[in-house]
């Protein structure tokens, strides 16, 4: 059932299936907000409007559907009332997730009132963490702004390493090669973080970095900081800004997009699994994109080359797996544009 009122109405939805408690509750209710009521959570989630506030009737499974509520991204911030007549269960409903406990047969003023404050409340929740996503993407943007000033870093590398990324995760998910172990939000994640990658070369003189010739030991020592100098930066960076969780997957990318599969890479020499699957991505898509553009020891190489080098790197450079969505997705690589044709960073942040 549900009664709607004008579109700016707060949406408040009720999971309970007691025909008395809904006539009572559209009564009370419906006058001031845009109303539905579900006879369950899966009625609940197939509603077409998010609700603003979930009641819960505590008398029918409530703790169980508080539960279900919970484990479901789509009401994942979404504020859970109690609605019940025994006080006694009160703390329980309270230490079971539930924001507040209302007492079904209470004064109406008194639901209108609790409801519109946790409204507001909820409201000014979602200003904040708003406002730290736009701090967060403020830090993304300044950043990698800072990089496409480097004269090491070749037009169009990062956003063509970000979509390379995107496309081998969403294949890998599609094909279920990892299992349990990545996930479409990961994916997400990965391509944020991405263009992080070679952050760490800001701590690299461009004397090395813009070398045309071999780099002698002591240069490609220098050179090979910058996993660390980046994973250092990136971890901080997490730390102080813990819910863009882009930064944990830029902090992994960062440090381990140089690692071999075979152990033979830097900075710690790890192997196989034991390099986060983040990094082993990375590592395959940084390659490829580098590979289609010009460097300053060499001329950009064509997608057939490119992929050579991709193929010749499986199980040694690249995980196998990896290697495998090259092999089968061509494709898909080949209808992206090279890197030397992308638009700045810039840009293909704001087109996301």
């Amino acid at each position: 059932m549900r009664i709607s009122g004008v579109s700016q109405m707060k949406h408040i939805v009720v999971v309970q299936n007691d025909m008395k408690t809904e006539q009572e509750l559209a009564a009370r209710l419906a006058p001031d907000y845009d109303l539905s009521f579900a006879g369950s959570v899966a009625q609940a989630l197939g509603l077409a409007r998010d609700p603003d506030l979930i009641l819960l009737d505590v008398e029918r499974n409530g703790f169980e559907a508080i539960a279900e509520i919970k484990a479901a991204p789509r009401f994942k911030q979404t504020p859970v009332v109690f609605l019940g007549d025994d006080p006694e269960i009160e703390a329980q409903a309270l230490e079971a997730g539930a924001l507040d406990f209302i007492t079904k047969t209470g004064r109406a003023e008194i639901l209108l009132r609790r409801i519109d404050l946790h409204l507001k409340f909820s409201a000014y929740q979602r200003h904040l963490e708003e406002t730290i996503q736009e701090l967060g993407d403020n830090i993304v943007l300044s950043f990698t702004k800072l990089m496409e000033r480097k004269e090491t870093m070749p037009d169009g590398h990062l956003p063509a390493t970000a979509d390379y990324v995107g496309l081998i995760g969403r294949e890998l998910l599609a094909r279920g090669t990892f299992g349990a172990s990545l996930n479409a939000e990961d994916v997400d994640c990965m391509i944020q973080a991405a263009p992080f990658h070679d952050i760490g070369k800001i701590g690299v003189r461009d004397s090395i970095l813009m070398k045309a010739g071999p780099l002698s030991p002591e240069e490609f020592g220098a050179v090979k900081k910058h996993t660390v100098i980046g994973g250092q930066v990136l971890a901080l960076i997490y730390e102080r800004n813990p819910a863009r969780r882009c930064f944990a997957y830029a902090h992994r990318i960062a440090l381990g997009h140089h690692e071999r599969f075979d152990g033979s890479g830097y900075p710690y020499g790890l192997a196989a699994d034991a390099i986060p699957l983040c990094a082993r991505i990375a590592a395959a898509a940084n390659v490829y994109a580098a590979c289609s553009a010009d460097r300053p020891y060499r001329p950009a190489l064509s997608r057939e080359e490119a992929f050579g080098v991709i193929a010749a790197g499986k199980g040694t450079q690249f995980d196998p797996r990896i290697v495998e969505v090259f092999e089968g997705a061509k494709e898909l690589f080949l209808r992206l544009p090279p890197s030397q044709e992308r638009a700045g960073l810039a840009d293909f942040l704001a087109g996301r």
